[in-house]
Parts: structure tokens; C-alpha cells; sequence
């Protein structure tokens, strides 16, 4: 089956998996694969222990120092790879845990990536969750520590801020395994096509930039059709993010070829 075919069919994978396999990551025992996000100290090792139990491994990411923790989980007679990104807060690439995260999520294309948030401490989390929704359509966030952040009477309209994010969110106390089936079945049906996600992107109030941005927009989805992050990877290039510029050249970006000539996008 190639990419055309596989954009068209709402149930399938949506993994790149040429880059996922320059990325270490080998996809031949599993259906789709899911990436694990979130900020330091919100649980997230908790979540990929329940998730994977023993079905787990620790090495580095490709010519990085950092660690790299995958594992498996089946559900619903379908196997999920999981892999666990570094904790960060953001995915503005200012350091080597930043660029693992972002790249993995911006040129592996997870089927799903799951947000993992700190229920105490929303607010703070939200600067990574909203970036990470400019990269991607498939996205659950996953409302950690719920247990605690009732022991301090903070109490999370949950359903409102799907609404407002447009994605699921699912509350859980993973050290407890509380929301955690929840979690697996939302996983999979998002991952299957079973829930379409419609996340929130923030519009700049600047109407020279919002027309600069949709002007190169429609420049590369002329090269490169089927992005899901087109609107983002625009705006890196007219900040002159040379990672993004490379992976355009060297054909990291979607299914691209490796004799694009950049220099035909005028930025």
C-alpha cells in the first residue's frame, strides 16, 4: 500500500515509516505506534510502565546521549508500539531532549502521540501541549495525578477542555491504574481512525504574518501534499529554522524526495 492509498483509509496507519526506522525504531511486529509526551515529573515513566509492563527496553536515539525507553502493549487484537520521548517544555529545539521530542513526533508521525499531564499544575503544562498539537492531528491528553490534585481541591472541567483543545483527555492516576483502561481504548480509536481529533492551533493576531504563513503554506503543500503539521513547519521556516530546512532538503518531511530544490519555496 503506498502513502497516497494510506491517507485515504481513515483506519490505517499513518507512521512514517522510512523515517521511523532512521529514527531506531522498528515497526515489523506492531500495527502503530504511539509516542509518550509530556513535561518532567508528571508521571510519564508511571504511564509507560502500566502501559508496556515487562515488554519494555531502554537504548540511545540514533548519534544522541539520550535515552530512548520503548515497549509494547496489545489491545483490541491490535499491537501498539510505544515510545517514551524525554520529558521537555516545551519542542522549540534549544536542546537535545527538545530536538528528540520534536523530531520524533514532526518526522516519525506517531499514529498517536499522548500528552501526559500534570493535573495540579495544568496551566503550566499547557505550553507544551498546545505546541505539540501545531505538529500533529492525532493527539490524547492524558490528565495524570488526579488523585493528588484532588487531595488539593483542584477540580478539571475534563470534558470542557477536550472541547476547548479538541482532543480527548482522559483523567487517570496511573500509579493506582485509574483511568488507564480508558486511556487504552481512547488510544486505539484514535489511532484507528475510530475518533478524529480537530486540535486547537493558535492564530497570531499579526495579519501580515497570518498571510505570509498561508501564503508558504500553499507553496509547500503544492511539493509536499498530506502534511498534517503544514501550518507549523511554515512557520519554523520563516523563523529560519534550519533543522526544518534540512529536513526539507534531505527529504525527512512526509514522504518527500531527496532532489527537492528548497530554493523553489520562496520564503
Amino acid at each position: 500500500m503506498n502513502n497516497s492509498e494510506l491517507n485515504n483509509c481513515a483506519n490505517c496507519p499513518v507512521h512514517n515509516m522510512g523515517n521511523l526506522k532512521k529514527l531506531g525504531i522498528d515497526m515489523s511486529s506492531f500495527d502503530f505506534v504511539v509516542a509518550l509526551a509530556g513535561n518532567p515529573n508528571t508521571g510519564k515513566s508511571t504511564v509507560f510502565n502500566y502501559l508496556t509492563g515487562l515488554r519494555q527496553h531502554t537504548g540511545n536515539w540514533p548519534g544522541k546521549t539520550v535515552t530512548r525507553a520503548e515497549g509494547g502493549f496489545e489491545y483490541s487484537e491490535k499491537k501498539f508500539k510505544l515510545v517514551d520521548l524525554p520529558g521537555t517544555y516545551s519542542l522549540l529545539s534549544t536542546s537535545t531532549d527538545e530536538e528528540v521530542a520534536r523530531d520524533f513526533i514532526l518526522f516519525g508521525q506517531p499514529d498517536v502521540t499522548v500528552i501526559v499531564v500534570d493535573a495540579t499544575r495544568v496551566e503550566r503544562n499547557l505550553n507544551l501541549v498546545l505546541q505539540i498539537l501545531e505538529i500533529t492531528n492525532r493527539a490524547v491528553l492524558c490528565l495524570n495525578l488526579k488523585d493528588e490534585a484532588k487531595r488539593n481541591g483542584i477540580s478539571i472541567d475534563d470534558r470542557t477542555l477536550s472541547k476547548e483543545l479538541g482532543i480527548p483527555v482522559i483523567p487517570t492516576s496511573a500509579r493506582q491504574g485509574e483511568g488507564m483502561n480508558e486511556l487504552l481504548n481512547t488510544i486505539h480509536d484514535v489511532a484507528t481512525g475510530k475518533y478524529i481529533c480537530k486540535p486547537y492551533r493558535i492564530k497570531t493576531s499579526s495579519s501580515e504574518l497570518n498571510s505570509a504563513i498561508e501564503k508558504l503554506s500553499r507553496e509547500i503543500e503544492v511539493e509536499y501534499p498530506n502534511l498534517p503539521n503544514l501550518r507549523w513547519v511554515a512557520l519554523r521556516l520563516l523563523e529560519g529554522d534550519q533543522s526544518i530546512i534540512d529536513a526539507i532538503r534531505n527529504g525527512d518531511l512526509g514522504n518527500l524526495k531527496k532532489d527537492v530544490n528548497l530554493s523553489e519555496v520562496e520564503v
